[in-house]
């Protein structure tokens, strides 16, 4: 019999979180006040979305991430719709779109200027018309280009494809009608082969999105979901909702088999809603509470017992919703690993919120970064409708290296499929004029991203705000000076490995001469030779 530790090895178990100062939070944002169970917030490496109040319709505000401190009250906004934004996602494979949704009914997909927002947008690249009440969520196919879904209180799920020549869209390629009821929340896993929802009518379903075939059912009468989440390549689903006496829960399914989950665990007695968010690279799972000041983290495994708890942020602020930035965004040289977004409506603040696993180095930490989804396509649109599924295309986090195009097999010349990202892509049919202009900005970007060799990832110093005042211009100039304290330190040890070396080499004993070849000496020695 052998002995084993009761504890369990894990290079996550000292993960803490770290809240942004004043000086990096947004503040005097006015956040919508809507009880909708939504997140209100979206986030890129180059913009932050949030969903605001306002009067005589729906808008939301898009800010550059690094546009930190007072936000201007009058900063122009994304208004274009007649009723209240109900949900807001960005493009994966395009930085400069989002899709929002709201009460008038519509789907609007807008183009956001490279330099932000400076005059209030009205007019979407395109608009989807096919639901006949309000909309309520909206997703993103996660290896597709311009695939998306959309469900509202008319109990459809709909699938929209974004690459059609028409700027009002009327009829989407399929509707799913397997819900009897409002759908509270949709996920899909890795390649985008399923597709699962929680339903208000207490049900989780797995869907194939491109038929709209019903594969699997869960109903648990001693659980009522409200959010369910795709964990990776695990092959399993978990959910969170409340239990039979209204204690908040979180449970585990497998995706072949909803008829019994895996585990269940009963949090606390509080009424908000659990948020679940998922790192496929760390397999680390986040709850957090709507209305809830803290966030739980777990680590996942597949094997029992599953879920193995880690520890717990606490703060003293209650969130209304959250927003994530993509791996790609993420602050390497801390050792980050994740990054929330915190919308604090009693402070009219938007707070980010850094999970690190503490390291001495500050040098790239191979083991906590493994390869990441990129932000190109897998494949188009009209491939994933014909019934090909592909996993993501995959990019290390490491500083300097090269994002991979999109569709990798079909890029060939100029093409609309061989521009490597999907901004020209889907600009090509709607606005020709752009495309080339479109194509050029890329390759500038790629070349500027190629040639940085700064340790911070994926931040590009063209699209800042010059500061406005006196604190944003003393806090550029003391990133300026860390950035220069760092660079200074890698030309130093540098230099001492180039010493290191130098001394090995004058250290190394001579070598002798190499023998003359074979065929060389058997010539010397010939008798028909006279010298």
């Amino acid at each position: 019999m052998t002995w084993r530790p009761q504890y369990r090895s894990s290079k996550f178990r000292h993960v803490f979180g770290k809240a942004a100062t004043k000086e990096n939070c947004y503040d005097g944002v006015p956040i919508t006040r809507s009880v909708h169970d939504n997140h209100f917030c979206a986030v890129n490496p180059r913009f932050i979305a949030v969903i605001t109040e306002c009067a005589g319709g729906g808008a939301f505000l898009v800010l550059s991430v690094h546009h930190t401190g007072k936000v201007d009250p009058l900063h122009p906004k994304v208004s274009g719709h007649r009723g209240n934004v109900l949900d807001i996602k960005w493009n994966p494979f395009n930085d400069f779109c989002i899709a929002s949704c709201s009460e008038d009914s519509t789907v609007k997909v807008w183009d956001i200027p490279p330099h932000g927002v400076l005059k209030n947008l009205t007019v979407p690249w395109k608009e989807l018309q096919g639901h006949s009440r309000r909309v309520g969520l909206i997703e993103w196919h996660p290896t597709a280009n311009n695939v998306l879904f959309s469900t509202g209180y008319d109990y459809q799920v709909m699938i929209w494809n974004l690459d059609s020549p028409e700027a009002v869209i009327k009829n989407p390629v399929r509707t799913i009608s397997h819900h009897t009821d409002v759908v509270l929340s949709m996920s899909f896993n890795t390649d985008g082969s399923r597709l699962a929802t929680s339903c208000k009518d207490k049900k989780i379903r797995v869907l194939e999105p491109r038929t709209g075939n019903l594969l699997q059912e869960a109903n648990c009468k001693n659980h009522k979901a409200s959010k369910v989440l795709f964990l990776g390549n695990l092959k399993m689903l978990l959910s969170t909702g409340s239990s039979r006496w209204n204690h908040r829960q979180m449970a585990l399914w497998d995706q072949e088999d909803l008829d019994v989950p895996l585990l269940q665990e009963d949090l606390d007695g509080s009424s908000g809603v659990l948020f679940p968010f998922y790192d496929p690279d760390t397999h680390m799972l986040y709850i957090a509470g709507k209305g809830d000041g803290n966030i739980r983290y777990y680590e996942i495994s597949s094997e029992k017992p599953y879920m193995h708890f880690l520890t717990e942020y606490r703060s003293h602020t209650p969130q209304k919703g959250m927003g994530i930035m993509p791996k790609r965004g993420l602050d390497v040289s801390s050792c980050e690993v994740f990054r929330f977004y915190k919308l604090v409506t009693i402070k009219a603040l938007i707070e980010p919120l850094s999970m690190i696993v503490p390291r001495r180095s500050e040098s790239y930490q191979d083991d906590i970064y493994p390869m990441t989804a990129a932000s190109a396509a897998a494949m188009s649109a009209e491939e994933w409708l014909s019934g090909i599924d592909k996993g993501p295309l995959l990019q290390s986090l490491k500083p300097g290296s090269r994002v991979p195009d999109s569709y990798p097999e079909l890029s060939s010349g100029l093409g609309s499929k061989g521009l490597g990202n999907s901004l020209g892509t889907r600009r090509s049919q709607s606005r020709p004029g752009q495309l080339q202009l479109a194509y050029i900005q890329d390759q500038l970007g790629n070349k500027e991203c190629r040639s940085k060799t700064s340790v911070s990832n994926g931040q590009d110093p063209t699209l800042c705000s010059p500061p406005k005042t006196e604190n944003e211009l003393r806090l550029k100039f003391h990133k300026q000076q860390e950035e220069i304290r760092r660079l200074r330190e890698m030309l130093n040890q540098r230099d001492v490995r180039i010493k290191q070396l130098e001394l090995e080499i004058n250290n190394a004993p001579l070598a002798p001469p190499p023998p003359p070849p074979p065929s060389y000496q058997a010539t010397l020695t010939s008798p028909w030779i006279t010298l």
